[in-house]
């Protein structure tokens, strides 16, 4: 299994309305600081329909400014349609919806 792979593995775990972070997943794949290795699997997603990188965010909660479906705005709107709320400059509050698998 590949290292991307493996990635989106953990990712299609990730509960419906919950989200994880890029380091959250990196830890998980036991690379802890492969967070930007992470990132570039998630925005070269090769089956976007049935991996909701959508659901992964920066380490503050935030949005992906390079997220790989139309940035962050549509990351946003992805997010909502999950049922989380994603205040007006693009952040999730991880409290409340971090995924603790």
């Amino acid at each position: 299994m590949s290292y991307y792979d493996k990635v989106y593995e953990i990712v299609r775990r990730i509960p419906s309305g919950k989200v994880a972070t890029y380091g959250q997943i990196a830890a998980m794949t036991g690379s802890p600081k492969a967070s930007r290795a992470v990132g570039y699997a998630l925005h070269f997603n090769p089956d976007p329909q049935h991996i909701p990188c959508f659901r992964v965010v920066n380490r503050f909660g935030r949005c992906a400014p390079a997220f790989a479906f139309g940035g962050p705005d549509v990351q946003a709107t992805l997010l909502r349609e999950d049922g989380i709320e994603v205040d007006a400059d693009g952040y999730v509050e991880l409290e409340k919806y971090l995924w603790r698998p």
